[in-house]
């Protein structure tokens, strides 16, 4: 962290004001060696918790900023390892809650941008959003406003933003989580007038996890990236050169390797059978989807919206 960064940071701390000419410069600061580091990753937090009023050219830079410390401060790129998600959650936690509009939109970009995450930063971002939702009020980065009272649009928005993260318990894919979430907070804002939007998150969502289906390897996980990084990072590894040579030296090698590398997958186990199978409800999903389901004695309108889904998909 430079001098004259230090010197900005602490003045606009003290200040609890921060213009648009102090971002650019902080910026400036911040970016002129490429990176930003733990250290200006903290002050940048200090000033967030000082400021009486944040504006779009704060919330962006800090929202870019932080993310690029989390998931490109050390490598491999993309990845947010253990040491670096607890620093995330101290530095958020350091306040007591999440700051409705800054805090809020950097995990949810974090988790977007992720590759993975670890488990205990995925389960930290959903209990703050559900808590944010349930009780949490202000503006929002994706626009309207958080609302204590019932499930807004601009709720709406950051809970689909999240369960289909990239770097979420699924990529792509609803999980058990983020559906469980979902019931959760219908249970509590059933009698709300929530947005329009809201009907059709839960029954997308739920539906998702019960009739989509998620690749197994298709988050990789911190230490196996960095290996295979490292590996390609390693200019004494030639794999072309290293099989050819293999073939020459060993000539009976050859038919193996037709064999080991170039067979095809089995009919039935490619990705359209993955997909049908993940379109059939499992006695598991049907036993998890009656245990949400009668857990406060009733069915409502949006269990009926989603048990409708599910009888006209499986026709």
């Amino acid at each position: 962290m430079t001098t004259h960064f230090a010197e900005i940071a602490q003045r606009v701390a003290a200040d609890g004001e921060v213009t648009a000419q102090d971002v650019l410069a902080l910026r400036g600061e911040g970016w002129g060696d490429g990176i930003i580091t733990r250290e200006e990753a903290e002050a940048l937090f200090a000033i967030n918790h000082a400021l009486t009023e944040r504006g779009e050219e704060w919330c962006d830079f800090f929202v870019e900023a932080i993310g690029e410390f989390v998931l490109n401060g050390t490598l491999p790129r993309l990845q947010c390892n253990d040491e670096e998600a607890e620093w995330l959650i101290s530095q958020i936690d350091a306040d007591g809650a999440v700051e409705s509009m800054a805090e809020l939109e950097a995990m949810v970009r974090i988790l977007e941008r992720a590759e993975n995450t670890p488990d205990r930063l995925k389960n930290y971002v959903l209990a703050q959003i559900e808590r944010e939702v349930l009780s949490g009020t202000g503006p929002t980065r994706c626009g309207g406003e958080l609302s204590a009272t019932h499930i807004s649009a601009a709720e709406c928005r950051i809970i689909r933003r999240v369960i289909f993260a990239s770097g979420g318990h699924g990529p792509a894919a609803v999980t058990r989580y983020d559906a469980e979430m979902l019931f959760r907070l219908k249970d509590e804002t059933l009698p709300e007038e929530n947005a329009a939007e809201w009907g059709d998150l839960f029954v997308d969502g739920v539906a998702n996890f019960l009739k989509g289906f998620a690749l197994q390897n298709a988050q990789l996980e911190h230490g196996r990236a960095r290996e295979l990084q490292a590996f390609i990072a390693d200019n004494r590894a030639n794999v072309g050169r290293f099989f050819g040579q293999m073939a020459r030296e060993v000539p009976h090698v050859r038919n193996h390797l037709g064999k080991v590398f170039g067979k095809k997958q089995a009919s039935g186990s490619g990705y359209e059978a993955l997909a049908a199978a993940g379109e059939a409800v499992t006695d598991y999903e049907s036993e998890w989807l009656d245990a949400m389901i009668n857990a406060d004695g009733e069915v409502d309108d949006l269990e009926r919206r989603l048990l409708a889904r599910i009888i006209d998909e499986g026709e």
